[in-house]
């Protein structure tokens, strides 16, 4: 050992030392991998940012990190998240049926229930196309309602609508309902029950998908850090495993848009909410400021 200590001019002490060393980093990548490893089997395909915000709390005072070795350790085993593009067409607006207009240009819900937006996303499964409904809730990203069919009925969407109006308080006024002009949004049905419930109908006035951004975006998460992943069988089974999607994505999933709350806490809280994030897009008048 001091013949090779000599030969790179090391002493026997620092010899050790650095084995100590190695070790200690050794053991806290062990830590920090189980960490995120547990996280990710709830969140499969959440990205760095929230993650390293989820795992914070539980991390060891020597073990704290800021983001840029969080994303190197990320890059040395491989949990870097590849984004994915899929599209497929859902909304059919070229209907007889009477369009909205947007009533929500330059809106900026301060609460829960002020201002809900829907969408209709598809899922892939081995017996062909699902599609999925959404409610989501403006200011809270919380999905408040939800349903999955077989076919791009107008029962699904109402179904969801549903949900979502069974957990509205009593007393709430203003609510606006936010969409895009598909038939589904604009059939009797539905239209008929947004008026029962004297919820204002929005929506979007041409193609710009940043008209209906939040939608979009709720619906992109769920199939790029949970959905695209799993390989479905039927209906039946995109039902079972979107109860266990909804509930982790509205109590644990943190957001940037919310000052890394979960949905379910920011649902309970009033005022503007700190963005942990910016835009690289262009100002667009018709756009939605939310």
């Amino acid at each position: 050992m001091d013949t090779l200590c000599d030969m790179f001019g090391k002493s026997r002490q620092a010899y050790y030392q650095r084995i100590k060393y190695n070790y200690k980093e050794e053991v806290k990548e062990e830590i920090l991998l189980q960490l995120v490893e547990n996280q990710r089997r709830l969140m499969p395909k959440i990205g760095g940012r929230k993650l390293l915000e989820i795992i914070q709390p539980w991390l060891p005072e020597e073990l704290n990190l800021g983001r840029d070795c969080f994303f190197d350790f990320m890059r040395r085993h491989g949990l870097l998240v590849k984004k994915r593009r899929n599209k497929a067409r859902t909304t059919y607006s070229n209907h007889w049926l009477r369009k909205y207009p947007n009533l929500i240009k330059g809106f900026e819900p301060t609460k829960a229930n002020q201002l809900w937006v829907s969408d209709i996303t598809y899922i892939q499964t081995s017996k062909g196309f699902v599609y999925l409904n959404l409610v989501t809730d403006a200011y809270s990203r919380k999905i408040v309602g939800w349903a999955i069919g077989n076919t791009l009925e107008a029962k699904y969407t109402v179904e969801a609508l549903q949900m979502a109006l069974k957990q509205v308080p009593k007393g709430t006024k203003g609510l606006i309902h936010h969409s895009d002009r598909g038939v589904q949004y604009c059939c009797n049905d539905y239209v008929k029950l947004l008026n029962k419930n004297n919820v204002k109908i929005s929506m979007t006035e041409n193609g710009d998908p940043r008209e209906n951004a939040i939608a979009e975006r709720v619906n992109g998460i769920l199939k790029t850090e949970w959905l695209n992943q799993m390989k479905l069988v039927s209906l039946e089974q995109a039902i079972s495993e979107l109860k266990r999607i909804v509930l982790i994505y509205n109590c644990n999933r943190p957001h940037a848009s919310l000052d890394m709350k979960t949905p379910e806490s920011a649902h309970r809280l009033t005022g503007i909410l700190n963005r942990r994030w910016k835009t690289y897009y262009k100002t667009n008048q018709n756009a939605v400021s939310y």
